[in-house]
């Protein structure tokens, strides 16, 4: 965790232009409390900020995709450049600029949360193959229930994945869980990506369904991608969704799941797991970092929870 705390406005300007953008700030006050704390994966960072004075900003492009969640206090005056300029206050969610424009407005002490996002993460969902670049056409969530469901996702990303040394640690449970964070965000505001459908319309032929699950099955410890699928097997995205429904009657995410879900049965009965395991060292092994969401899972598989498999 990253930690930094300073009365002085130099520090916090150096310090701010280092962790975020090249950036000017100012204030008419003598004293300049600041503190930030940060949480953070290649992909993600979630970041607690609290500027208990008045602060101007003046931004250069952050390269990421910046929300912004006001706790207390005001952002005034915020816009990117070339843009109009808007008030925030306690509760609201937005989007700081695009990644490739400037920002600039002034922090009325306030405490906020700001979670850093690489683009190519929701290029990635929301395209399939990430190569379609996907940009958010509004700075405002499409409604408050959205906007909640996000919150919870980041929060779960900060606290259950970045806040747990062993999930952390494990690059599957990053990449699922920098995705899941993702299409939430995908699904708050609108994007470039909304009613976009990609690839063609016919299902994959049957030597190509059977090299995909072949793929997902050699390696369903790894952080897999759709897209990495499909490569493997030769088609299109669109194409490989078409012949796992079509012939499976699932998605091929799901039925990595199902695979995922049945090596963690295994290890969970198996004689050679080590009496150090917990079930959640075994579930994250195999990406599983919502608890509860695992445990529920499991049970409407196996007809018990994880814990009495392992204990028996």
């Amino acid at each position: 965790m990253l930690q930094f705390q300073s009365e002085s406005l130099e520090e916090t300007e150096e310090f701010l232009s280092e962790q975020y953008a090249p950036m000017r700030i100012g204030s008419t006050t003598a004293d300049a409390p600041s503190r930030m704390s940060r949480v953070a994966s290649d992909l993600i960072s979630v970041d607690r900020l609290d500027f208990a004075f008045e602060m101007t900003y003046d931004v250069a492009p952050l390269g990421r995709i910046g929300l912004c969640d006001i706790a207390t206090g005001t952002i005034e005056g915020h816009g990117p450049e070339g843009a109009g300029r808007e008030s925030f206050g306690p509760g609201d969610l937005f989007v700081l600029s695009p990644p490739d424009r400037g920002y600039g407005g002034t922090i009325n002490r306030a405490r906020y949360t700001v979670t850093m996002i690489d683009p190519d993460v929701l290029s990635a969902v929301a395209a399939g193959s990430g190569e379609a670049p996907v940009t958010l056409l509004d700075h405002r969530p499409t409604g408050a229930a959205a906007a909640a469901r996000l919150r919870a996702a980041i929060e779960h990303f900060d606290l259950a994945v970045l806040g747990d040394p062993v999930a952390a640690g494990n690059p599957l449970i990053l990449g699922q869980a920098a995705r899941y964070v993702a299409a939430h965000v995908l699904s708050t505001f609108r994007t470039s990506a909304v009613g976009a459908v990609s690839g063609d319309s016919r299902d994959a032929h049957p030597a190509a369904l059977r090299r995909a699950i072949a793929f997902i099955e050699e390696r369903p410890g790894d952080d897999i991608t759709p897209a990495q699928i499909a490569a493997a097997a030769h088609v299109s995205i669109r194409s490989l969704q078409l012949a796992f429904r079509r012939h499976l009657d699932t998605t091929p995410m799901a039925y990595l799941r199902e695979v995922r879900m049945t090596r963690t049965h295994r290890d969970l009965t198996s004689g050679t797991v080590s009496g150090g395991d917990s079930v959640a060292e075994i579930a994250g092994r195999w990406g599983f970092s919502h608890h509860g969401h695992f445990g529920q899972a499991y049970r409407r598989a196996y007809g018990e929870t994880p814990g009495e498999t392992l204990r028996r």
